[in-house]
């Protein structure tokens, strides 16, 4: 299975100009935790609401530029990734959530939850499978 078959398409995004003040009235609407950063269509950062917590609004003001405590670098994975591989890019790096890129653009968001679910899925699938299989030869 690939990421494409679990990853979220319909992807909100601020810009590296939006301040803490537009991107924590974003969030809070959405009732999101984590925004990519995205210049034309590119990711460039991604921003949670802890980064906003600890480096911006005890450091910063709420004008600030989102630059200012989002982290760069971001780690990535592609849609066609397996699942496997986004798990073990989130274990490696300690983070929740990936974002997925194609051709350098932002496609959709991968999050633990998705990977966990889908997990939940496949396992539930396999009792099925096993309880049909066992009336089967009853």
């Amino acid at each position: 299975m690939q990421v494409r078959d679990v990853m979220s398409t319909n992807v909100q995004s601020c810009s590296n100009q939006d301040n803490l003040s537009m991107v924590a009235s974003k969030m809070q609407a959405l009732n999101i935790g984590s925004l990519p950063v995205v210049e034309n269509n590119q990711v460039v950062g991604m921003v949670t609401d802890r980064d906003m917590v600890v480096r911006g609004l005890t450091n910063g003001a709420p004008n600030d530029s989102i630059q200012s405590v989002m982290t760069n670098n971001v780690i990535t994975v592609s849609s066609s990734s397996s699942l496997e591989e986004a798990a073990q890019l989130m274990s490696q790096h300690q983070v929740r959530r990936l974002p997925v890129v194609d051709n350098g653009n932002l496609v959709g968001m991968v999050s633990l939850g998705d990977l966990a679910i889908r997990e939940q899925a496949d396992q539930k699938a396999g009792q099925a499978l096993t309880q049909i299989s066992k009336s089967d030869l009853s």
